[in-house]
This record gives C-alpha cells, sequence and structure tokens, in this order.
C-alpha cells in the first residue's frame, strides 16, 4: 500500500477548475516528481494534499483519508508543505526558524542534533545561523525552508518549485543537497518542479500534467528516453 495515495483528484479555484482526475502513488521513503508547465497544475496538486484548496476524489495518507482536513492537521499528521516562495520567518534568525519547524517536537535533544544535521546539509546556513532569513539571499532562503520543514520530522516533504529563482548554480547545490536528505533520511518526497534534470536527480518516478491531466508517468529512465520529455523539459 502506497503512504500517499491520490485517487481520481480534482480541484477548482471558484468556478475554473484546475486539476481533473489525478491518480497516483508515493511509496514510504520514495520521491515521486511532477512535471509540468506553468499553469499544468502541479502547485494545486501540492496545495490539495496538504488541504491549501477544496478538492474532490480520493486523497489517503498511511490509509487514513485526509480530504477535507484542515491544513493544520495534515501537517500535525506528517505531512510538511514547502511552498513556492519558500515562506521563511524573515524576522526571526535562522536558528529560530530551524527550532519553529520543531515546535511540536518533544525530544530537545534530537531536535539539537537535527538543527547541526541540517546546518551539515546546508553549510550556508551554518555561516548565517545568527542571521535574520529577510537578509539571507534567494538560494539561502530556499535551503531554509527545507532545513524547517524537515525539522517537523514529517514522513512526507511536498516541495514546490524549489530551484525558482536560483541561478543554475545555487538551484544544482540546494538539489544536492535535497537529493542527500531523500537519501540519508528516508523521507518522502513529493517534488514539483519545471526543471526535469533537477527533478531526475531526487525522484524515483514522475508523472507529467498537462492542462490539469496526467500526460505521461513512469521511471523516471523510461521518462529521460522519450523524445516528448526531453525537448520539453531535458533541452534534448
Amino acid at each position: 500500500m502506497s503512504l500517499l495515495e491520490l485517487e481520481d483528484v480534482s480541484a477548482s479555484y471558484g468556478y475554473a477548475p484546475v486539476l481533473h482526475g489525478i491518480s497516483f502513488g508515493l511509496e514510504a521513503n520514495r520521491a515521486e516528481g511532477i512535471l509540468g508547465a506553468n499553469g499544468a497544475g502541479k502547485t494545486t496538486t501540492l496545495r490539495a494534499i496538504s488541504g491549501m484548496v477544496p478538492a474532490t476524489g480520493r486523497i489517503r495518507f498511511d490509509g487514513v483519508d485526509i480530504l477535507g482536513k484542515s491544513p493544520d492537521r495534515i501537517a500535525r499528521m506528517g505531512i510538511a508543505h514547502v511552498p513556492e516562495g519558500r515562506g521563511t520567518l524573515g524576522g526571526l534568525s535562522v536558528r529560530d526558524n530551524l527550532r519553529i519547524g520543531a515546535y511540536q517536537r518533544k525530544d530537545r535533544k534530537q531536535i539539537d542534533e537535527h538543527i547541526e544535521f541540517c546546518l551539515d546539509l546546508f553549510p550556508n546556513l551554518r555561516e548565517r545561523i545568527s542571521s535574520n532569513a529577510s537578509a539571507l539571499s534567494g538560494g539561502e532562503q530556499q535551503m531554509l525552508a527545507v532545513a524547517r520543514a524537515f525539522m517537523a520530522q514529517p514522513r512526507v516533504i511536498l516541495l514546490d518549485e524549489a530551484s525558482l529563482g536560483l541561478a543554475p548554480s545555487t538551484a544544482q547545490r540546494v538539489y544536492d543537497a535535497i537529493r542527500r536528505l531523500q537519501t540519508e533520511t528516508g523521507v518522502a518526497m513529493v517534488v514539483v518542479e519545471q526543471n526535469a534534470s533537477l527533478a531526475f536527480s531526487v525522484v524515483d518516478h514522475a508523472l507529467v500534467l498537462e492542462t490539469g491531466r496526467v500526460s505521461i508517468e513512469g521511471p523516471k529512465e523510461s521518462l529521460m528516453g522519450m523524445d516528448e520529455v526531453r525537448r520539453a523539459y531535458l533541452g534534448g
């Protein structure tokens, strides 16, 4: 049984339909990619999972139907959402942002260990540990957003466009750390990304959305070999 499963999920903003019957499953310790152009429904899919947009169909997490539950309830169940635009707390320091990520946890010693793990994962954050998040570069803010999500010790991280607005070299460093995070901790991920090369460095399996529908899906190796995927997302 999949850890996270979407079955025939549709979603709208007001009277404007965005998703049309999306279905896929995410196994524990794995990473699923969602590719697509702007407006394809990638972000809306993550918002439907995390309870931020009304949806129909069925969404199960660890066998429990979470459709219609509030975002804070879904987060407490073990799904962390790193939104497009990062959403760090600009008036707080890097350290305080990480501690707020762990606010529901009681294991103080392990919290300190996980902060140290995050600072090892993202060395830039160690150098800026006392700086306010608002003073960080875009890449550093993205690193902090991912690290803060991990501090909640979720079973699934929803990662929305982690490369958005970043220079290619910075985006690559961010994804190198995300890959290490997934590999070393086993946290499952749903990775929304326009840059397929970066997504494929992390995910095992992916689907391509077009106008709110799944057009192609499969293991990353098979998708990388498809001409239409290569032309649209890999620059081939």
